[in-house]
């Protein structure tokens, strides 16, 4: 039952939240008369038309800058938990067994002859 309303409440929330510009139209229609007489900007001017509009108009850009807020506070966030603050520590461990060679096993590699390329040299 707990899990069945957790669900439920996330699920709300989740549509709520993308929907929020269709619920501030529904209030709009539902109580525009209302919000012309009380919140309208421009009742001075009946021939405007109005009606309410610019009410409409000011609460749609406010949610439009809540959401953008909050995607870029939703950015911020898996940015930081992308790359960490704290610096990465490496370590290194050591070999576990170190080869030592005894001098009479290595061969010597100033014995090995090997020809380095240089261009011929032009005289003048």
């Amino acid at each position: 039952m707990y899990k069945r309303f957790v669900v439920i409440l996330l699920l709300a929330s989740l549509f709520g939240s993308n929907m929020s510009t269709y619920f501030i139209y529904a209030g709009f229609e539902v109580n525009q008369t209302q919000l012309a007489e009380k919140f309208c900007v421009n009742k001075n001017r009946p021939w405007m038309h109005c009606n309410g509009k610019c009410y409409l108009m000011k609460k749609l850009k406010q949610a439009e800058e809540k959401e953008k807020k909050q995607e870029r506070e939703s950015q911020r966030a898996a940015f930081q938990l992308a790359m960490p603050c704290s610096p990465v520590a490496f370590r290194f461990t050591p070999l576990l067994s170190e080869r030592h060679y005894s001098p009479a096993k290595v061969e010597n590699p100033i014995s090995c002859h090997f020809s380095i390329f240089q261009p011929p040299k032009q005289s003048c």
